[in-house]
């Protein structure tokens, strides 16, 4: 049975841990890996990306194999052409297929009807390929991620939810701030309160994400009034601890989620986390595409 990296969920504590361990040494030595060589990654995309696109295809390429870029719209899904169709075509001609798209449910069939490895580049539940390359950046920053608290301020959405779920899974405390009807769901893990300051309090990372994602421009005015409150300033780091650092996935709207003296400031590690994107996908695309031994499968 293939890998599959849907959720974050399908990581254990020590595979997690080894996962970023070894994103370190490729992020030390980037072209010392050919675990690809030879592979062809399809990376199906759906919704727009910028950081997404740019870390996976460049991470296939260093890994030594070869990124075929898909758009929805041109293929025959946008067509009526079903998923399970789509899956075994895929499974035909390529090892591995990474899906950016709007409902979780495509991903799960893609995985259930190929036989090949399927990864999230970003579906509305979850965005676990962000949050590895968050815990690679908390790991680089502290040296171990047990114990760590880190502070998500904002919507509970996707974001929120995999920092909760991997970050729960690696031994890191995330509390979530929200406010009223934009709360992460329990199930998620973590803690959650509608006081940006509770949330803050002792943590070593203060994390946020646009206010207005994608699909929601037409609630874009009421959302904005709801988390007005919830912005990551000067004021609020200095409420974390000593040391805190401030985290946002990007694209970043200053002024509005985030000021723009944090975003540029000296406690910030944002730009170092969008390039942790490629190195904590690089190791994960060796994860998936070993059948065990650390051999490359043959899809």
């Amino acid at each position: 049975m293939p890998h599959h990296f849907l959720t974050g969920a399908e990581l254990s504590s020590t595979q997690l841990d080894g996962l970023l361990g070894r994103a370190l040494e490729l992020k030390a030595a980037p072209r010392s890996s050919s675990a690809l060589d030879g592979a062809v990654v399809a990376l199906l995309f759906e919704k727009p990306s910028t950081r997404t696109r740019l870390s996976y295809e460049a991470g296939v390429v260093e890994l030594g194999g070869h990124p075929m870029i898909l758009r929805g719209e041109e293929m025959q899904l946008s067509r009526g052409e079903s998923i399970k169709d789509t899956a075994r075509i895929l499974s035909s001609h390529v090892q591995a297929i990474g899906v950016r798209t709007g409902p979780d449910a495509l991903l799960e069939e893609l995985a259930a009807e190929g036989s090949i490895p399927v990864f999230n580049m970003l579906t509305a539940g979850h965005h676990p390929s962000q949050a590895l390359a968050d815990l690679l950046t908390l790991r680089e920053e502290f040296g171990a991620l047990d114990g760590l608290k880190l502070a998500y301020v904002g919507d509970g959405n996707n974001v929120a939810r995999s920092l909760a779920v991997v970050g729960g899974i690696a031994g890191v405390e995330v509390a979530v701030a929200s406010p009223p009807g934009y709360e992460l769901e329990p199930e998620a893990g973590g803690t959650r309160t509608h006081d940006p300051a509770e949330a803050v309090r002792d943590a070593n990372a203060v994390y946020t994400d646009v206010w207005v994602s994608m699909g929601d421009e037409a609630t874009a005015v009421e959302r904005r009034r709801a988390l007005e409150p919830y912005r990551i300033d000067e004021a609020l780091l200095a409420q974390a601890a000593p040391g805190a650092i401030a985290l946002h996935c990007l694209p970043a709207h200053p002024g509005e989620e985030i000021s723009e003296d944090v975003l540029y400031g000296e406690r910030q590690r944002i730009w170092t986390q969008a390039e942790n994107r490629r190195h904590a996908q690089k190791a994960l695309l060796e994860w998936l595409l070993s059948d065990g031994s650390g051999a490359t499968s043959d899809g």
